[in-house]
């Protein structure tokens, strides 16, 4: 059946045309003008239809393109049911004929009715310098909203049927816009006049609660403070059974007392004795994978660096790159003078080398 032969205007016909051919033709075939005509009814409920799919610009899209159109979710079946001249027009009651539908066909998006995807869920953890570097799997506490276990997140449950509050039992609602009276189905009990169902005490009627849960994040090897990691599925529950949102982890990563990072290499400041570095040693210097010795050569200077390859930040697994390093920068300590033999000691060193360390400063 062709709408816009039903209403009998033509396929460019305006919004007001369209409105002005539906009055017309509900007047006509309203079941109170027509009682116990069942052609007159059925008429009446395929102009309600008809009307309903062209007076929303996107329907009446899809039905100039495909010739059909969907029904529209939560949509209501409005009735003129006809005037009333006995009550007043004015003020908030008075309404034009465009306000008025465009009321009465607005759909209900409820988003505790209808499925939507959860909230994403941020959360912080924290590691220690050397886990960072490392890597693994780390639990973190969070609090976020999971689907109701006692309603699987319908946000109601069965109950003993009784007759609807809202309807009086009658499935169906009326009231007046101006001098023209219309009825549609009950929004409380769906049109059946009697409640079967009701919202779900644990979680309020939402479909959702707030519980404590411990989630494993694994983070790779090397991951730096700042570094933002998702975790799917583990962000808040979605209303009316939709899918849950992400998790999204900030790492923050603690500093260490030693150690430096930059890029994937390794600093560290290592203390030296004057005769080490003076005649060379062999010393322990520390590293986040337990000591191993350094080399340090004859005469050498404080501030000088000295590398110790693969002993920084280990390899991602799958990325071409290698390990970093450790950078050692040597630090020449005094130890404290404590007896006149190591003062004798110095002045002598002193005057076998008496080169000036301060020429050429002050030229």
């Amino acid at each position: 059946m062709d709408l816009y032969a039903l209403l009998g205007v033509s396929r460019a016909a305006s919004a007001v045309e369209i409105e002005r051919a539906y009055r017309r033709l509900a007047r006509r075939y309203h079941p109170g003008v027509n009682p116990g005509d069942r052609v007159a009814q059925q008429m009446y409920e395929h102009i309600g239809h008809a009307y309903s799919v062209l007076v929303d610009p996107e329907r009446r899209q899809q039905y100039d393109r495909v010739g059909q159109v969907t029904a529209a979710p939560d949509e209501a079946t409005v009735f003129f049911e006809g005037f009333d001249f006995s009550a007043p027009a004015e003020g908030p009651v008075a309404a034009t004929f465009s306000e008025l539908f465009a009321d009465v066909f607005r759909q209900a998006a409820h988003q505790a009715t209808n499925p939507s995807r959860g909230v994403s869920l941020e959360a912080t953890l924290r590691l220690s310098f050397e886990d960072a570097v490392r890597g693994g799997s780390f639990p973190l506490s969070i609090v976020r909203q999971d689907r109701c276990a006692s309603c699987g997140g319908d946000g109601r449950v069965a109950r003993p049927p009784v007759v609807c509050p809202t309807c009086a039992g009658r499935g169906a609602n009326r009231w007046v816009r101006g001098h023209m009276v219309f009825t549609r189905a009950c929004d409380g009990c769906g049109g059946s006049g009697r409640l079967v169902t009701e919202a779900c005490r644990p979680c309020g009627g939402v479909g959702v609660q707030g519980r404590s849960e411990v989630v494993t994040v694994p983070v790779p090897p090397g991951v730096g403070s700042g570094a933002r990691m998702a975790v799917p599925g583990r962000g808040h529950a979605g209303a009316g059974g939709g899918q849950p949102g992400d998790l999204y982890v900030m790492v923050d990563v603690a500093e260490h007392p030693h150690f430096r990072r930059v890029g994937r290499d390794l600093h560290l400041t290592l203390p030296v004795a004057i005769h080490e570095a003076v005649l060379g040693a062999r010393v322990d210097v520390p590293t986040l994978d337990g000591p191993v010795r350094l080399r340090i050569p004859p005469g050498t200077a404080s501030g000088q660096r000295l590398r110790l390859r693969g002993r920084g930040v280990p390899p991602v697994a799958g990325v071409a790159a290698e390990a970093g390093d450790l950078i050692v920068e040597l630090q020449i300590v005094l130890p404290p003078v404590r007896d006149e033999r190591s003062r004798e000691l110095l002045r002598e060193f002193g005057r076998l080398n008496d080169t000036d360390v301060r020429a050429g400063l002050f030229r």
